[in-house]
């Protein structure tokens, strides 16, 4: 009898972390994730004085979500060009565009939809940092502020652990005076789009 009861007892206990392993691999954000993003694109808008260029972007990122709407995020970004066809007024021509290095912070705004389709609205501030390229006329790096708004959606698979993500910024970058004429002396406008890959580091 006693034998039995405890049999009992393993088997439901067996069944009772079953259940419980089962709601933690349930599709969707978890509380860290990891973003890695290995192909994308940012393009640039010609300002009053600059040229349009657009440069293929990869990065990654890491957000914590406070709970199923909030959620805070740093990301880091680069972005180069072995050749690209830059617009300066009515002239193009091709030409490598300055590669470029952006980081920012922001807030996530998820949609708490309860399944594994989670679009989502973000913004935040950061910095970009634009390197040498002497032949369009930028002898030195420098660094701008910058401020960005945009959105996507999240798909998390079955399992719980990793997921897709398509994501879009619209940035603006503040002016300085002493940048090169090619880009920085007004305000740019830029668009980044890419596609991604999210592991989730903590459910």
């Amino acid at each position: 009898m006693i034998r039995s009861t405890a049999m009992l007892v393993a088997a439901l206990s067996i069944g009772s972390v079953n259940g419980l392993y089962a709601q933690e691999t349930t599709p969707g954000p978890g509380t860290v994730e990891v973003t890695v993003i290995p192909a994308g694109a940012t393009f640039f808008t010609s300002g009053d004085r600059g040229a349009s260029f657009g440069n293929y972007t990869l990065g990654g990122g890491l957000t914590y979500n406070i709970n199923r709407i909030v959620g805070v995020e740093g990301e880091v970004g680069g972005s180069f060009s072995a050749l690209d066809k830059l617009q300066f007024g009515d002239l193009g021509r091709n030409q490598k565009a300055p590669s470029t290095l952006t980081y920012s912070g922001n807030v996530v705004l998820s949609l708490p939809t309860h399944s594994s389709v989670v679009p989502y609205a973000t913004g935040g501030v950061g910095a970009l940092t634009m390197f040498k390229e002497a032949s369009v006329g930028v002898n030195s790096v420098d660094t701008f502020l910058t401020g960005n708004v945009g959105g996507g959606v999240k798909w998390y698979a079955p399992n719980g652990r990793w997921g897709l993500r398509g994501d879009y910024r619209f940035m603006v970058t503040q002016s300085k005076d002493d940048a090169s004429t090619f880009f920085g002396r007004d305000t740019r406008y830029g668009h980044r789009v890419y596609g991604a890959v999210i592991i989730n580091a903590v459910r």
